[in-house]
């Protein structure tokens, strides 16, 4: 039997329904103030009436801060208040929003929650695995490893939607869920990457899994009963293949080092992943 027909039998005749899907990523939690800008003019609106609030200069830094229950935004050196607690920050078509020294695809949410600004990116899913795949694995690796992290990423993202629902988004960009760079971090092969695998996600037992990984497991990935103190039916044991390198992270489901070094041995996205997931199928989320 072919590769390609082993694939196609790997897949799940099953499409989830995921349109347009976008997703919120929070960039800073309840700060004093924040600093941002845009690559092209930007226009700043209202979250809660979509009203027009201001137009952004382009490549020109702004400061915003919590004001009495509202944001306030520095201009020209004076502070003037907007009187809304919600604000979005808008560029225009292929522009790019900044902050933390970044450059972000999408859309800015600022909120102002109890005297505090918490800054969030929505954008589309997919560009959202753009700036995860080069932050959680290092872009000069094999692109079949590059593939196997996009499909994990995307899953353990569809499958943590609303998370960090208290603050407003669905996850940081930390590792503390997924590392996050925003177009900053996109390399011409990562994007290649992601494009290649586009919608495709892991799933188990007709849902998509949280397709958890880590940097390394020292030789052997970790059930999940020896890390959670239960056991998950996609998480499997295994030898790890990144002998040689200490271990780093709580070594449950795919190792990136391992997964680079299959790579190189000549395992695909789908073989790599299928080797370090038990009883997982491959999905396509379909567009509405």
């Amino acid at each position: 039997m072919g590769l390609r027909r082993v694939l196609i039998l790997l897949f799940v005749y099953l499409f989830f329904v995921m349109p347009c899907f976008a997703i919120k990523i929070g960039l800073q939690t309840r700060v004093s103030k924040t600093y941002v800008g845009a690559s092209t003019k930007a226009q700043i609106l209202d979250a809660r009436t979509n009203k027009l609030l201001y137009e952004m200069t382009k490549m020109k830094g702004y400061e915003l801060k919590p004001y009495k229950g509202v944001i306030a935004i520095k201009i020209d050196g004076q502070y003037r208040k907007i009187k809304t607690d919600q604000i979005i920050i808008k560029p225009e078509e292929k522009g790019f929003v900044s902050v933390k020294r970044k450059w972000y695809r999408g859309h800015f949410k600022i909120i102002n929650d109890d005297n505090a600004l918490t800054v969030m990116n929505d954008l589309p899913l997919e560009l959202y695995i753009k700036g995860v795949v080069p932050s959680e694995m290092p872009p000069r690796w094999e692109i079949e490893a590059h593939k196997a992290q996009a499909i994990a990423a995307r899953s353990y993202a569809l499958a943590n939607m609303g998370k960090r629902g208290k603050y407003g988004y669905d996850l940081k960009d930390t590792p503390e869920d997924q590392a996050y760079g925003g177009a900053s971090a996109e390399t011409v092969q990562t994007n290649q990457a992601v494009e290649e695998t586009e919608g495709i996600v892991l799933v188990c037992q007709g849902k998509i899994v949280p397709a958890y990984y880590s940097a390394s497991a020292g030789g052997q990935t970790r059930s999940a009963s020896q890390v959670w103190l239960h056991d998950l039916p996609f998480i499997k044991s295994v030898p790890s293949f990144d002998d040689g390198v200490k271990k780093n992270g709580h070594g449950v489901g795919m190792s990136q080092h391992g997964a680079n070094n299959l790579a190189k041995r000549g395992y695909n996205g789908y073989q790599i992943l299928r080797y370090f997931y038990a009883n997982t199928k491959f999905a396509r989320l379909k567009k509405a």
